[in-house]
């Protein structure tokens, strides 16, 4: 009973309802027939009315209207490479006012001459993939309420012209609610999740579906990634997973859960050595995961670190720098180019040295997709 008003407790002081908390012992609703569509460009500034947007079954669309910035894109026989940057420091915070000169970029290390850097802030199209799994709940029965509380918090921080679909999984991945702007619907989705029927966690199935049939889509997009990390039953595996997100260049950022509950139970014994390697390997396959597709991989191991991981992930996702080059490499063989980017000094050809209002050094990363799969020719 006590760690029940602990839940409650801690999900009124997250702004998480009590009804989210308190649901009927069921899986989330399994009707067939769920749709995605696709986000679009806003008329007047209003709230579009998704009743008419296009639905596409049970597939996340890979169209789009909004703006393209977040992909490599390609037009007729020339190729025109986007790349999305964030400079963070070492709070996380997004570093400003960086001259384009600054910037170098290299595909497959060779430098490319850069045709534009500019400063761009966007709405985000966001998917939520959340592990709906009843894998751990015999055994910490406090993590699904923590999932709750960390899926319904991210919704919370959006922004109103941001566009949101929720996706949980188990056994496989099921779509719950369409892209919109309209927070209430995703709400309304998350409703649904109440107790786990399933004792599967398929993660990688879950995650490359997800970011397959986001890859069409344009402007500023990202996979938020709510989940334990570990993989119990995918068709794929870590290595295919790898490769098929490389490809799809939808930036993942994971949220990894149980640290705090994992941690308590290694230093009473609770967890053998096995349990120990699978979940170092899990946040390892996260960890990769996000550094190879452009995100961020967060650990909390307590509540109230939540607020800030959320505001890291606006930050990254919002406020970037946007860099286009033309490849040197002009050919069209579907291959895998990797894209480093650095900051340097043009003048010694030395890493950049940035430095605060005081003139003390500061530490920071770079935070940009790995590379992009280059166009085929056609036959």
């Amino acid at each position: 009973m006590r760690s029940w008003l602990v839940v409650i407790l801690c999900a009124v002081a997250l702004g998480v309802p009590v009804g989210l908390l308190i649901g009927q012992e069921q899986g989330p609703n399994r009707e067939p027939g769920a749709t995605v569509a696709r986000p679009r460009k806003k008329d007047t500034g209003n709230t579009p009315d998704d009743s008419d947007l296009p639905k596409i079954p049970s597939k996340l669309s890979k169209k789009s209207e909004v703006d393209s910035t977040g992909l490599a894109n390609f037009q007729s026989d020339v190729s025109i490479v986007t790349v999305d940057v964030a400079v963070l420091d070492n709070k996380g915070h997004f570093i400003p006012g960086i001259p384009a000169g600054n910037f170098r970029v290299t595909e497959d290390n060779v430098p490319q001459p850069l045709k534009g850097v500019n400063l761009g802030e966007a709405p985000m199209t966001v998917a939520m993939v959340i592990e709906f799994s009843n894998l751990f709940q015999q055994y910490y029965g406090d993590t699904w309420f923590q999932t709750l509380a960390a899926s319904w918090g991210f919704l919370e921080s959006l922004r109103p012209e941001d566009y949101v679909a929720v996706v949980a999984y188990d056994i496989r991945p099921e779509i719950l609610t369409d892209f919109t702007t309209d927070k209430d619907k995703a709400r309304d989705a998350m409703q649904r999740l109440n107790i786990p029927a399933f004792s599967e966690s398929n993660l990688y199935d879950a995650l490359t579906d997800t970011a397959d049939r986001m890859s069409g889509i344009e402007g500023r997009k990202a996979i938020v990634l709510i989940a334990s990390g570990i993989d119990t039953f995918s068709k794929l595996n870590y290595g295919e997973t790898r490769k098929k997100l490389q490809e799809a260049g939808v930036p993942v950022y994971p949220i990894g859960l149980m640290q705090a509950l994992r941690i308590m139970a290694e230093s009473y014994g609770a967890l053998g050595p096995i349990q120990q390697m699978d979940f170092l390997q899990a946040d390892n396959a996260m960890r990769t995961f996000a550094t190879e597709t452009g995100g961020i991989a967060f650990f909390p191991r307590f509540m109230g670190e939540f607020p800030t991981i959320f505001q890291n992930i606006h930050q990254a996702l919002r406020s970037q720098y946007v860099l286009t080059y033309e490849p040197t490499n002009k050919a069209h063989d579907g291959s895998f180019r990797k894209i480093k980017v650095e900051l340097v000094n043009p003048a010694t050809n030395e890493p950049l040295r940035v430095t605060d209002q005081k003139g003390k050094p500061i530490k920071y990363q770079i935070i940009a997709k790995k590379g992009y799969t280059a166009p085929r020719a056609v036959e």
